[in-house]
């Protein structure tokens, strides 16, 4: 990816901090095993954030269930 084709790195609301520096950086230096390892790297983090939403998800289900106004 050339440098004018990579996301520029903005203070706004939905930034993501280290995820938007991720997608910021040049990759022109990684040689083919470096870019592997981080595709395995990165695949992992999204497994566990991945892991987090659900288990988030799975919570905020059993919060509604118990706090859901009884039908008559």
């Amino acid at each position: 990816m050339d440098d004018d084709d990579r996301p520029r790195r903005r203070l706004v609301e939905g930034d993501f901090g280290a995820a938007s520096l991720l997608a910021s950086e040049s990759l022109e230096r990684y040689s083919l095993d470096e870019c592997d390892a981080r595709i395995a790297l990165l695949e992992a983090e999204i497994e566990r954030v991945r892991a987090h939403r659900n288990k988030s998800s799975a919570h905020r289900l059993a919060a509604d269930a118990l706090f859901r106004p009884r039908s008559s």
